[in-house]
């Protein structure tokens, strides 16, 4: 699916050495190439929820995301995901986390299907939802930057939301407006306001499972703690379509054989569970 130019930017995390080129496309084996990868506790999972164990000590201290509005925000068409960059200080303490750190949010990311029966990279009870987006977080308190902390242990934390197929989510309406703007991969666009706090399902935040993964996309790293929301955003059928018009390639780059260009399908198949449990929040 991925063409095989690679640009500035194109790496999940900004790093001074060149990161492998990757994709989704069929019978790519990222283990080859990014060993963490074949890890015991690779992410995303299915989530069983009559074997997620209820952990009242995750409402001990509440969960509590403190996000500010962020102004000029960068969305990007990095060719595998579309990505808001976020340049405010957010921080997001409490629930699963280490007592006294702090995880600052560094940006939202969304995977999502070509049709609505696909999308979301984890899975409740084997049903899938046609998108899933990430708010990605790195311990402050421990480390000096997310390059640091990614692979450490308590390095990230993320919070997972799925998405349905309803009403206009509104909280994305500024972005899902100015995705014609960077079909092609490499282009982005600033968007004058983002609040992240729109995308948080409800004030208490208690309706969540936890386990301990990695990244769902490469490197793969370990040593994340994911927090799952039950309850899952709604996004209208036109917002969802602005997604599946983006493009995997640089504008005018020759496809491979076989290839559309149509970025879409950007999940990662879920991993085995191994010995790992699942702790709810909630009975």
């Amino acid at each position: 699916m991925a063409d095989r130019s690679l640009i500035e930017g194109d790496e999940p995390f900004p790093r001074r050495e060149e990161t492998p080129e990757w994709g989704y496309e069929e019978g790519v084996e990222w283990g080859l190439i990014f060993p963490d990868a074949n890890g015991e506790y690779q992410s995303p999972i299915n989530l069983n929820s009559r074997e997620a164990k209820y952990d009242p000590s995750l409402l001990e201290v509440r969960l509590s995301p403190n996000y500010v509005v962020c102004r000029d925000c960068e969305v990007i068409n990095d060719g595998h995901s579309i990505q808001i960059a976020l340049k405010s200080k957010s921080v997001l303490i409490g629930g699963p986390l280490p007592r006294g750190h702090e995880f600052e949010l560094h940006d939202v990311r969304f995977h999502w299907g070509r049709e609505n029966q696909r999308g979301s990279e984890h899975t409740v009870n084997f049903k899938a939802f046609p998108m899933e987006l990430h708010l990605m977080h790195w311990n402050s308190t421990l480390y000096s930057s997310i390059d640091e902390a990614v692979g450490k242990k308590h390095g990230v934390a993320i919070i997972a939301l799925f998405v349905q197929i309803g009403k206009e989510h509104v909280g994305l309406k500024a972005v899902t407006e100015i995705l014609q703007d960077i079909q092609y991969k490499g282009k982005s666009k600033t968007i004058p306001c983002f609040n992240p706090n729109s995308l948080l399902p409800d004030p208490l935040l208690r309706d969540y499972w936890v386990y301990e993964g990695s990244l769902t996309i490469p490197p793969c790293s370990e040593g994340v703690t994911w927090i799952l929301f039950r309850y899952p955003l709604t996004v209208s059928q036109v917002q969802i379509e602005e997604f599946r018009r983006l493009r995997t390639h640089v504008k005018g780059a020759e496809l491979l054989e076989g290839c559309d260009g149509i970025l879409g399908d950007n999940f990662r198949p879920t991993q085995p569970l191994s010995d790992r449990i699942i702790r709810a929040a909630f009975q």
